[in-house]
């Protein structure tokens, strides 16, 4: 091995390290601080590429969504905060990958897949941004398309509570219970053409969305929301 091979090796391992420290401190913060309770952790893919599709009603749920496994997890964000080195190996470590918001979505969707395609799970909010109220709204297809073309699952998670432990505006964490349920995998059959057809997209997103307000209400209801 060489000593640039080395160097990597050895900032991969420090990266996941970081990682599991960070899960670690993450969940450990919410079971205590939140009160966190999970169940459904046997739907979660033990191994390959999965999309985890969380709802999503507070800034809480990116570090809610680690409990569901302790494989690294893989966050899209915007590329501006990748600009300082020490920070950018901060987010990266963390599961992290830059995305420019003035390149086209078509892009940001092939470096979905990119990362898909190497074995990683990817943490996508089918709701786009934060939402508010107890109503799944209208999805976005990009996970359908995405998990189409990589030929992967959609574990779909209905998390409760955490509007209230951060709502949008707010400044600190609030002592609220939460709830995370997860779902069984949504898988659809890979395009014989390779192509991914509107229809199989609109079946995929019809099935996902109705699936997560199922896991969302139960959630709700279990963690008092």
């Amino acid at each position: 091995m060489t000593k640039v091979d080395t160097k990597l090796a050895s900032a991969t391992r420090a990266s996941f390290a970081f990682y599991w420290l960070g899960r670690t401190l993450c969940v450990g913060f919410c079971r205590l601080w939140l009160r966190m309770t999970v169940e459904g952790l046997e739907h979660v893919p033990t191994s390959g590429a999965f999309i985890l599709a969380p709802v999503h009603r507070s800034n809480m749920d990116t570090p809610i969504a680690a409990v569901a496994t302790r494989r690294r997890l893989r966050y899209m964000g915007k590329d501006s905060l990748w600009k300082k080195p020490a920070f950018a190996w901060l987010l990266s470590a963390l599961g992290g990958f830059p995305v420019s918001r003035d390149i086209a979505d078509r892009q940001a969707l092939d470096r979905c897949i990119e990362i898909l395609r190497g074995g990683e799970p990817l943490v996508l909010f089918p709701e786009g941004e934060r939402k508010a109220g107890p109503v799944v709204q209208p999805l976005k297809d990009g996970a359908a398309y995405i998990a189409l073309r990589a030929g992967v699952p959609i574990v779909p998670v209905g998390i409760g509570g955490s509007e209230g432990v951060m709502p949008k505006g707010a400044k600190f964490i609030h002592p609220k219970k939460v709830h995370v349920v997860i779902g069984a995998p949504i898988t659809a059959p890979p395009s014989e053409s390779g192509r991914v057809t509107r229809s199989a997209r609109a079946a995929v997103t019809a099935e996902l969305s109705e699936s997560l307000q199922r896991l969302f209400d139960a959630a709700q209801v279990r963690a008092g929301a």
